[in-house]
């Protein structure tokens, strides 16, 4: 009989009663802007593109929570907006046996991880949609950008 290689996530922790469940994913809302179109299309793009990322998240009914990632792209060539496009993806996940200090780096780190490749494509698919060049944004370490955050938090005179 094989051995179960599966590497042990906070969804999988053996024997602890730890569960985290995605239940649904979805976008909440979207938007992409082109104010300068169809003029855009006939000048040569070399873009400045600024991406901005945030999570939040709201409690729901028993173990459930709302996790949201919002991602915003602002595009500019000539320090003039060539595009805007704005994606706030979701996803509900159940959580179980967790304490809070788990609670937050599940919620602040592996939901996004989850959350983010559907959002990714969301923006992608705007971006070509609205008549732009193709936009892929890079993978995200949402385990480093949660420790920032919470050094950042911990403020300035913490311990490192």
């Amino acid at each position: 009989m094989a051995e179960n290689d599966t590497p042990v996530t906070p969804a999988t922790e053996p024997g602890t009663g730890k569960q985290v469940m995605l239940a649904r994913i979805y976008v909440k809302d979207c938007s992409f802007e082109s104010p300068r179109a169809p003029e855009v299309f006939f000048a040569p793009m070399d873009p400045e593109v600024k991406v901005s990322m945030r999570t939040s998240s709201e409690k729901l009914a028993g173990d459930d929570v709302e996790v949201v990632l919002s991602i915003t792209v602002e595009a500019q060539t000539d320090k003039r907006p060539l595009f805007l496009v704005e994606v706030h993806h979701a996803g509900v996940f159940t959580l179980r046996g967790f304490n809070e200090a788990e609670r937050g780096a599940i919620l602040g780190s592996y939901c996004p991880g989850i959350i983010f490749p559907y959002a990714r494509e969301a923006v992608s698919d705007l971006v070509m949609k609205g008549g732009m060049p193709a936009l892929m944004l890079q993978p995200v370490n949402f385990d480093a950008v949660y420790a920032q955050s919470l050094a950042q938090s911990a403020g300035p005179g913490a311990a490192a």
